[in-house]
C-alpha cells in the first residue's frame, strides 16, 4: 500500500501517484529520509576531521544531503503539477496556486527557524524561492530540463563568483540590504542573501532543482531507466570530483592558492572534502576549481548532482527488487514521509539542547537525534499519512481548490 507524506508531497494520492508503482514511491521517500538523516550528521554529528571510516561517512553527508533534498524537491514539483504530462486548465491553475502557497509558507517557516539563532544554516527559505523560480518551467520535457540543468551548472557558478567578488570589493551590497523590506522584516540580508551570499544561494542551487524536475519526467518504474540513472549519476560524480582533482593538480599554483585562502587542512582534499576549511579573506579565482560542499562551483554542483542521482537510483532499485531490505529500511522511509516535520523538529531540538563540540558527545547526539526521528516517524506513519508539519502545510494549500 502506498502512503502520502513528505513535505514535498513525493507520494501524493493523485491519479498519477495511484498508478505509479509502490516501489517507486517508497524509493523516493527512502531517498528523502536519507537526505534528512544526512542533514542531521552535518548539524549535530562529529566533525569529519576526526578521520577514519566515521569521518569519511560524515564527510559524505556534508552538502550532498542538502543537494539530494533539492533534487527531490524538483521531482516533487513535477509530481504536484502533473507527470508524466503537466496538468492544464483548472487543474493546472490549482496546482500552480498550491506551489506558490507552499513556497511562501516554506520561506516563512525558514525565516522563523533562522530567527531561533541556532548554528544551523536553515535551507527552507531558499527552497521556497527556488519553487517560485522554476514554476514557469513546469511544462518543459525531460531533455529541455536536463539541458537547462547542465547549462545553469556550467554558467551560474561563475556568475555568482563575479557577483560575490563585487560584493566583497564594494559597498553597494550594504545599500541594497538597507533598502530591502525583506531584510528589515527578517533581520537577515534579505534578497541579497537568498540569491548570492547565503549558504544555499538560489543562483547555484537552481541546477539541482532542474535536475530533479527532469528526473520527475522519467519512467522510474523501468529497470532500464534506473540503470541509466546509475550511469548518468556515476558519470557526473566522476566529472565533478575527478574534474576538480585534475584541475587542482594541473593548473599551476591552484593548490597553493586554495591552501593560502583557507583556514583548514591541506588543499589536496578540496576536490571533494570541506576539511580544507573556509575562505578567510577574499576568494581567489583558484576556488572555482574545488568541489568542496557548499563551495558553489561548477565542479561541486556537477559532482553533488551525480551523487543525488546515484542515491535515488539505489533507493528505487532497493524498493523495487529487494523487499526484505525495503522492510528493514522502513524507519528511514518513515522519516522521508515526514521530512518537513523531522527537519523542523530537529532545529527546535538544537535550539533547546544545543550542539556538542567533542566527538563523543556529538556522536551520541547524532545517534539520539536519528534514532528518535526514526522511531517517532515510524510510529506516526502507522497511524497517519502525514507528519504534523505536513498537515499544516497541506491545510495552507487548501484555498488553491477555489481557483477557477
Amino acid at each position: 500500500m502506498t502512503r502520502q507524506a513528505s513535505w514535498n508531497e513525493s507520494t501524493v494520492p493523485s491519479s498519477t501517484a495511484r498508478t505509479a508503482s509502490a516501489g517507486r514511491l517508497v524509493g523516493i521517500d527512502l531517498a528523502r529520509g536519507l537526505a534528512v538523516l544526512g542533514m542531521y550528521t552535518a548539524h549535530v554529528g562529529p566533525d569529519p576531521t576526526i578521520g577514519g571510516p566515521l569521518g569519511f561517512g560524515l564527510e559524505l553527508a556534508r552538502g550532498r544531503s542538502a543537494a539530494l533534498f533539492a533534487v527531490l524537491a524538483g521531482f516533487s514539483l513535477v509530481l504536484i503539477t502533473g507527470r508524466p504530462r503537466p496538468r492544464t486548465g483548472r487543474a493546472g491553475r490549482q496546482a500552480r496556486a498550491r506551489i506558490v502557497i507552499r513556497a511562501v509558507v516554506l520561506m516563512a517557516v525558514g525565516y522563523a527557524l533562522t530567527a531561533l539563532d541556532t548554528d544551523v544554516d536553515v535551507i527552507l527559505s531558499f527552497y521556497g524561492l527556488l519553487f517560485l523560480l522554476v514554476l514557469p518551467l513546469r511544462r518543459l520535457g525531460v531533455r529541455a530540463l536536463a539541458l537547462l540543468a547542465a547549462a545553469t551548472a556550467l554558467v551560474l557558478p561563475q556568475v555568482l563568483y563575479l557577483i560575490r567578488q563585487s560584493i566583497e570589493g564594494g559597498g553597494w551590497a550594504d545599500a541594497v540590504v538597507a533598502h530591502d523590506p525583506l531584510a528589515r522584516l527578517t533581520d537577515t540580508d534579505g534578497v541579497l542573501e537568498l540569491f548570492f551570499t547565503g549558504e544555499y544561494p538560489v543562483l547555484t542551487w537552481l541546477p539541482f532543482m532542474l535536475a530533479g524536475m527532469a528526473l520527475g519526467r522519467l519512467d522510474l518504474g523501468s529497470a532500464r531507466t534506473r540503470a541509466r540513472l546509475f550511469g548518468y549519476g556515476g558519470a557526473l560524480a566522476v566529472v565533478g570530483y575527478g574534474g576538480s582533482w585534475l584541475a587542482l593538480h594541473s593548473v599551476p599554483g591552484a593548490l597553493s592558492g586554495v591552501d593560502a585562502a583557507t583556514d583548514g587542512g591541506s588543499a589536496s582534499t578540496a576536490w571533494w572534502s570541506d576539511t580544507v576549511g573556509y575562505v578567510i579573506d577574499r576568494t581567489p579565482a583558484d576556488w572555482l576549481l574545488v568541489a568542496v560542499p557548499h563551495s558553489q562551483t561548477t565542479f561541486s554542483v556537477v559532482g553533488n548532482t551525480g551523487v543525488a542521482l546515484l542515491v535515488v537510483a539505489a533507493c528505487l532499485t532497493v524498493t523495487s527488487r529487494m523487499p526484505r531490505l525495503t522492510r528493514l529500511a522502513t524507519p528511514v522511509t518513515a522519516v522521508g514521509m515526514t521530512a518537513l516535520s523531522a527537519y523542523v523538529l530537529h532545529i527546535l531540538a538544537i535550539r533547546v539542547v544545543g550542539m556538542a563540540d567533542a566527538t563523543g558527545p556529538a556522536l551520541l547526539a547524532l545517534l539520539l537525534f536519528a534514532g528518535t526521528a526514526m522511531a517517532v516517524a515510524t510510529a506516526w506513519t502507522r497511524v497517519l499519512r502525514r507528519g504534523p508539519c505536513e498537515y499544516l502545510l497541506h491545510a495552507c494549500t487548501l484555498p488553491a481548490r477555489r481557483v477557477r
